[in-house]
């Protein structure tokens, strides 16, 4: 069964992925420390992708492909011609920069779908990069979080503007869908509906 949840008109249904997301191969990885302990989340705008693995990504000739940010860069020409038949999305980590990809390509909306990748369940940044998308640089398209999903964070991810999750592998999307009601009426204005509370209710005088 699919993982994968896709919003439509405020509706959440599971869907098949129609998309193959494309890793970077294996690399040498090391551990760092920060005062005695292991620094579990890299720093945001930190390198983490080689050249060998960027040179080393296989990136199939037919079907749409949700490529790394920093292959997308890289090999744009090879690209060109997929992301012009709509056939290329992007993804990138929680550390990596939006920036790299907006200065990146002439219109944003040029891709179907962008992706973000959450290691941990616990590094908020992927809220922040999905207001940020949503918000300063207007991205319309398809908004996806895979990696370490969990039903309890699909509320939130909506609010911040995504519209389709790819629950982990080791959960129930059906199961995870019951997340995005856990909350009837928020309060906070957000990226779902910009309004607070206080305005979105006329209590009367």
């Amino acid at each position: 069964m699919s993982n994968l949840i896709a919003l439509q008109n405020d509706s959440a249904n599971i869907v098949q992925d129609e998309w193959t997301l494309i890793n970077l191969p294996a690399a040498q990885v090391e551990v760092r420390k920060q005062a005695g302990k292991i620094v579990l989340f890299k720093l945001t705008g930190e390198q983490s992708v080689t050249e060998e693995q960027i040179k080393n990504t296989v990136i199939p000739e037919k079907g749409k492909i949700i490529v790394p940010l920093r292959v997308f860069i890289a090999r744009n020409q090879e690209l060109a011609q997929k992301l012009a038949e709509g056939e290329v999305g992007v993804w990138l980590a929680t550390h990596e920069l939006l920036e790299d990809l907006t200065t990146n390509i002439a219109d944003i909306n040029s891709l179907p779908i962008i992706a973000i990748f959450v290691e941990r369940f616990a590094d908020g940044r992927i809220f922040s990069l999905g207001t940020l998308l949503r918000k300063r640089y207007h991205f319309k398209n398809e908004l996806r979080a895979f990696g370490d999903v969990l039903r309890d964070q699909l509320f939130f991810l909506k609010r911040s503007g995504f519209n389709s999750f790819l629950i982990r592998h080791d959960r129930s999307a059906l199961d995870a869908i019951a997340g995005l009601k856990d909350f009837s009426t928020p309060y906070q204005g957000a990226i779902d509906d910009p309004r607070p509370a206080f305005k979105r209710y006329n209590r009367g005088t």
